[in-house]
């Protein structure tokens, strides 16, 4: 039986066969390679096609083999050059090859979401020029050395691949998990309503096409070079620039809706029409530059959007627009292109604030009309006085942001409304990576008393702003344990369900569910425990749906605890309806009474238990897992 390089070392009579069979045979990893070096910065969907295109487009018609060096996979040359190709398409990428990608009509194309690590990975490659990009894939898929990844640079027409390695260095190489694999894709259906409606408009495009013809033919007037541009709405009537929508300055002085509906057009550009006309164009017909949120999508707006904001911020030309469903950001320039996200069912506090521009660590924001004073603060520093941020004509100025979740001391915005709103309204958003930031909320634990007259517990407590003293303190300690602070996120919930006496007099422990809400309806959970002396919260299960939300109110955890005398415990609790607490285990079992919520067992050897909570209906529940 022939080795996998004899084919290598036979001359074959059919190169382009012998390639083909090559490319097949490694299809997933050139795959795999390709997305890796392609531009980060695109949506998902496209920079899917486009690495199944690049890896197609590496088989011609007629086959040499005058490039690339051979190792990567078993020394075949065929191979190298089949790479090489890959890696040329991805370094020097032409416009035509977009026309020729791969089509999905009608589905939209997603790599499965990563873990945290995934998201900050893509970031950096997002951050990195492309042949620090092809070096780092080089690296993670290929295995290959620091020298070798410099030669094969070197042979695709790098002219310093040193400085390309050492850009992707320190990036974490682990390229297994399907966010990073095109080959392990999700199918959704693209909005079927739109779909048909752009349809009409391509109908209509094609009829004014015509009209357009038989009035330059018969002598009539045309489109001067002074016209405003025009871009085709979904609904198939012609929009220019002069149509957007413009929300009186006052609008949200005399409305019940405080949304994004009701925020005035705002900037000193909102009169170029050549700038608007661009972004208009940008979200009508969405290509490479096109980045969308998880659960937004890339079609045309819905209706005639509104102009929020034109303007120049830090030299660069931004637009924000809105249709209802989306919020678009677009951005002029190089390095620019079109931002999509979710912004339907907004409110007060959700449509507080939208990020105009991010750089590095900071971002500028645009305020809602009804915001009047603006601070920052340190989400890691409860005590520590908010600082002010000045937010001329609603532009704040740049302010520092960090990543909720690394427990490394985010700052958030605290924003208050004018009193037209509501007296001393207070709220804190948190940057996420997106155009949106989410809104911070605290429910704080059970009220200590007696139950109600009829013996059940008393009534829920609210969620509310997270801006008081326990509500801080609370964020401090918790809040970097957040199953979920990544673009899309609405909202960000800690429930302290639960308050627990520790055994030996150690103290307390607080027990508390942490939810993300997604703008799609998305929506995750994570219970935590924190206990004295720790440094952070143990995160103690989670899971995704409706768990914390106010459709699914009941809860459970559990958790291992040695007392600083030496002893171990099983830690459980539970939320206020909770009546008993159960523990199976192959060593012991307990079925006990839970009037406080809680339970402490001393642990009598090395086993594992199973903890179930017995609600005040009867129902039984687990933790979160």
């Amino acid at each position: 039986m022939a080795g996998p390089t004899d084919t290598a070392a036979q001359p074959s009579r059919h190169p382009v066969a012998q390639a083909e069979a090559a490319l097949v045979r490694h299809y997933r990893r050139l795959a795999r390679l390709a997305y890796l070096a392609l531009p980060a910065d695109r949506d998902r969907h496209s920079r899917v096609l486009a690495a199944h295109a690049a890896v197609q487009r590496a088989l011609p018609s007629r086959w040499t083999r005058r490039s690339g060096p051979a190792d990567g996979v078993d020394d075949d040359p065929v191979y190298g050059a089949l790479r090489h190709r890959v890696l040329l398409a991805a370094l020097r990428p032409h416009p035509a090859h977009r026309l020729l990608a791969p089509r999905a009509w009608g589905l939209r194309l997603f790599t499965p979401h990563g873990d945290e690590a995934d998201a900050e990975l893509d970031r950096a490659l997002a951050g990195l020029a492309a042949p620090a990009r092809v070096a780092f894939a080089l690296h993670a898929v290929e295995e290959l050395t620091p020298e070798r990844v410099a030669e094969v640079l070197r042979c695709a027409g790098v002219e310093r691949p040193e400085d390309a390695i050492e850009a992707a260095a320190g990036l974490r190489a682990d390229t297994e998990p399907p966010a990073f694999d095109p080959c392990a894709v999700r199918v959704q259906a693209t909005d079927l309503l739109r779909r048909r409606r752009a349809r009409t408009a391509a109908l209509a495009v094609a009829v004014l096409g015509l009209t357009t013809t038989a009035a330059v033919l018969g002598g009539g007037s045309g489109v001067t070079p002074q016209s405003r541009p025009l871009v085709v709405a979904p609904a198939g009537s012609v929009v220019d620039p002069a149509k957007l929508g413009h929300v009186p300055a006052d609008q949200w002085q005399h409305t019940a809706r405080l949304d994004f509906t009701a925020w005035p057009a705002r900037g000193d550009r909102r009169d170029d029409d050549a700038l608007l006309g661009r972004a208009l164009a940008a979200w009508t017909h969405p290509g490479a530059l096109t980045r969308v949120e998880p659960g937004a999508d890339a079609t045309p707006p819905a209706t005639t959007p509104s102009l929020l904001f034109a303007g120049t911020v830090d030299g660069t030309a931004v637009v924000v627009l809105y249709d209802g469903p989306h919020l678009a950001r677009y951005t002029d320039g190089p390095g620019g292109g079109l931002d999509l996200a979710r912004a339907d069912d907004s409110d007060v506090t959700t449509a507080g604030a939208v990020v105009l521009r991010r750089q590095g660590t900071t971002a500028r924001y645009l305020l809602a009309p009804w915001v009047d004073a603006a601070e920052t603060r340190r989400i890691d520093q409860p005590d520590a006085p908010a600082r002010a941020l000045d937010h001329p004509d609603g532009i704040t100025a740049a302010a520092p942001t960090g990543a909720l979740a690394d427990c490394q001391g985010a700052t958030v915005l605290q924003l208050h409304s004018s009193p037209v709103v509501a007296e001393k309204h207070t709220f804190l958003l948190a940057d996420v990576g997106g155009l949106v930031p989410a809104h911070l909320t605290y429910t704080p634990p059970p009220a200590q008393g007696t139950p109600t007259p009829t013996g059940g517990p008393g009534p829920a407590r609210a969620p509310r702003e997270a801006t008081g003293p326990d509500a801080l303190v609370a964020w401090a300690h918790g809040g970097c344990a957040v199953p979920d602070a990544t673009p899309g996120v609405k909202q960000l919930e800690l429930w302290a369900f639960a308050v627990q006496p520790l055994p030996q007099n150690a103290g307390t422990a607080t027990w508390t569910c942490l939810r993300t809400d997604r703008w799609n309806g998305d929506g995750s959970a994570a219970t935590t425990v924190l206990l004295p002396s720790a440094r952070g919260p143990q995160r103690t299960g989670g899971g995704q749906g409706r768990a914390c939300s106010r459709f699914e109110q009941d809860t459970v955890g559990s958790t291992w605890w040695r007392s600083p005398q030496g002893t171990e415990f099983l830690l459980a609790a539970g939320s206020r309806r909770v009546t008993r607490l159960t523990v199976k285990g192959p060593d012991w079992s307990a079925d006990r009474p839970a009037p406080d919520h809680t339970l402490a067992l001393e642990r009598p050897a090395p086993t594992t238990a199973q903890v179930e909570a017995v609600l005040d209906n009867g129902a039984r529940i687990t933790p979160l897992r």
